[in-house]
């Protein structure tokens, strides 16, 4: 009788692939409030890798560092109309704390453009405190209906930047510079992340926004997930808050914002676009562990060089882990690194000692070799960027290889239900078609211009809509 895979395959039921890897793999738990998440250490490891590196770059912009309350008084959200209309069926309401019924209610913070403005209104006097950049590395709460580990939780982990200036010119342009040079960048070298840099039809915008630029990638499964959103606001905030300065003419103006947020979303996104039917595959320049020295059987002299071997290759600079768990099966073992996704296993055993040898694991490009062990701090660098390469052409080429040029709503409903994207020009699509479309489920995931770059505006003629089924 054949054996049960560990995983089930992704082309039976992706959902299920899917929620067995976040669980195999060790990633998160379901929390008991249903909606919520417990992430577990290798998780979060990830979690914490994409956050420092994206910290790193947010910083390079000139942002910095703040943190705004998790409550907010109930009333901050109603000054922005269209804000509180959009958020309304997600907001968690407090209206009972130190066993009274409180005076006003206060809402967890689902985003904190009205709370961040309230100050911002404060803190703001003249030309000379623009641009104010802010950045806050926070967790929200939107009440989800239909919850899923990493991709929709009712509580999750996020940053969101919030900036002022003082000319719609220098906002749009820092919005659009988080979208290609922060976030684009970020997700293409460091998470080997293909994606669509597109900006959204008005439908799909965020609440109380005038533009929102988005990055789209394309799962396994050929459906659609937002990466990232990067938003201008235009007055909006700034005029239902009266956050305004004393410019150099001597007259009082409103400030001109921005607003942009990624967050764990995206350790769900890289199961999903990288990952394969033996689990995850971490892009070497993300993982925590990219090298994983085992031994293969309990032996003082294997033992002895497993562990040479890690502090020699920690030493080159390869962020190492030793499993000399012998107590452990070695069979074992090996299936929980391979769902781990760490990118190399260097398997070690007598023979390998004997000759002066190790057992290079591929996880990505696949394949195992006999590598002379005093070859391995030398080789292994040039391994792991070839493999992170590998995992962006990849998706890149499965994305160009499931996306329809098409004509109508018919042909780009019958490519999403294929389990690909449909790129069809949106003068022949319009409001009525992104309509129609949405009746079968499909959505306008951005707008580009005829070559692929992002448009300036959303009513240009020549802009094609690019449409999918999304998570």
């Amino acid at each position: 009788m054949a054996k049960a895979p560990v995983l089930t395959p992704r082309a039976d039921d992706f959902p299920r692939w899917y929620q067995d890897v976040v669980s195999k793999a060790e990633l998160a738990d379901n929390g008991p409030v249903r909606g919520t998440m417990v992430i577990r250490p290798y998780g979060y490891g990830l979690w914490e890798r994409m956050q420092q590196e994206m910290d790193a770059r947010i910083k390079r912009t000139g942002a910095q560092n703040a943190y705004f309350p998790l409550f907010i008084p109930q009333s901050y959200l109603t000054r922005e109309a269209e804000h509180v209309e959009g958020f309304a069926p997600e907001l968690a309401v407090v209206t009972h704390g130190g066993g009274k019924e409180l005076e006003e209610p206060v809402v967890v913070r689902p985003t904190s453009e009205t709370i961040v403005n309230e100050y911002f209104s404060k803190w703001v006097q003249s030309y000379r405190d623009l641009p104010l950049l802010i950045n806050q590395w926070a967790n929200v709460v939107r009440w989800e209906l239909r919850p899923r580990l990493f991709l929709r939780t009712s509580e999750f982990l996020w940053q969101e930047g919030h900036t002022a200036h003082a000319t719609y010119e220098d906002a749009r342009d820092f919005a659009a510079r988080i979208h290609r040079d922060v976030y684009g960048a970020f997700m293409r070298d460091f998470l080997a992340m293909d994606f669509v840099l597109g900006r959204k039809t008005a439908k799909e915008r965020f609440a109380g926004a005038v533009n929102t630029l988005t990055l789209e990638g394309m799962m396994g499964d050929g459906k659609a997930l937002q990466l990232g959103t990067s938003h201008e606001l235009g007055q909006n905030f700034a005029r239902a808050f009266h956050t305004q300065y004393l410019s150099k003419d001597g007259t009082q103006e409103l400030v001109w914002q921005t607003s942009w947020g990624s967050t764990t979303r995206l350790v769900g996104a890289l199961v999903m676009m990288h990952g394969d039917d033996d689990g995850l595959c971490v892009p070497p320049r993300l993982a925590p562990v990219q090298v994983v020295v085992l031994a293969v059987k309990d032996d003082e002299a294997v033992l002895a060089k497993v562990r040479e071997v890690g502090e020699r290759l920690t030493a080159a600079g390869v962020r190492v882990q030793v499993d000399d768990r012998t107590d452990t099966p070695f069979g074992r073992r090996a299936v929980d690194w391979e769902l781990k996704g760490v990118p190399v296993r260097v398997e070690i055993g007598p023979r390998d000692v004997a000759g002066g040898t190790a057992m290079l694991v591929r996880r990505i490009a696949g394949g195992k070799r006999p590598v002379a062990l005093d070859a391995l701090a030398a080789l292994l660098p040039a391994v792991l960027e070839e493999d992170q390469e590998l995992l962006l052409a990849r998706a890149r080429e499965r994305r160009e290889s499931r996306t329809s040029e098409v004509t109508g709503v018919d042909e780009a409903v019958e490519a999403a239900a294929a389990g690909g994207w449909a790129r069809l020009p949106w003068a022949a699509l319009g409001p009525d078609g992104e309509a129609r479309l949405a009746e079968h489920g499909v959505t306008v995931r951005c707008l580009v211009t005829e070559d692929g770059a992002v448009p300036d505006a959303d009513e240009t003629p020549g802009n094609v809509a690019l449409v999918a089924r999304a998570y």
